[in-house]
């Protein structure tokens, strides 16, 4: 086996029986991008002008890391910060009261989940792990910079 080690896939949630709250929301949630969205753009510039070259949206590992760095093995993943559950406490909440409760607490939790699994895996394989939230890598990306290059730095 590779150092990427096999595909596989997670059952999520269905949306069979829901029907989107609004117009407006369904388009919004349609247009949410699996890659390449605004905060990954913004972190993957930021590390390629400092000289850093690194593998985008690798299939071959569990949970396809926005950024790889294969020779340090150094995964990482811009997490969207409704998708994946930040500050679970006071979102869970939230989803709770609003349209289609169930099935989206139930996506959330699954996300979250699904994460956990995903840095156990790949940390189990051998790999460091870093993951950032959406809103932090908006507010200041170079905090992340920094935590990559010390990773980076510490590898070699």
């Amino acid at each position: 086996m590779s150092i990427l080690g096999a595909k596989k896939t997670t059952a999520v949630p269905s949306f069979a029986g829901l029907s989107a709250s609004s117009l407006s929301s369904s388009r919004a949630k349609k247009q949410n991008r699996a890659a390449d969205t605004a905060h990954e753009l913004l972190f993957r510039k930021l590390l390629w002008a400092a000289g850093l070259r690194y593998r985008k949206n690798v299939a071959g590992l569990p949970g396809k890391p926005d950024v790889v760095f294969a020779r340090q093995r150094v995964a990482i993943f811009c997490d969207g910060d409704f998708w994946h559950g930040r500050e679970w406490d006071k979102l869970a909440p939230k989803l709770q009261d609003g349209h289609n409760a169930g099935y989206w607490v139930e996506k959330i939790r699954t996300n979250r989940a699904r994460d956990l699994k995903t840095s156990q895996i790949l940390r189990e394989r051998g790999w460091v792990v870093l993951r950032f939230w959406e809103s932090d890598l908006k507010r200041d990306p170079t905090d992340a910079l920094a935590k990559v290059l010390e990773t980076l730095g510490s590898q070699n």
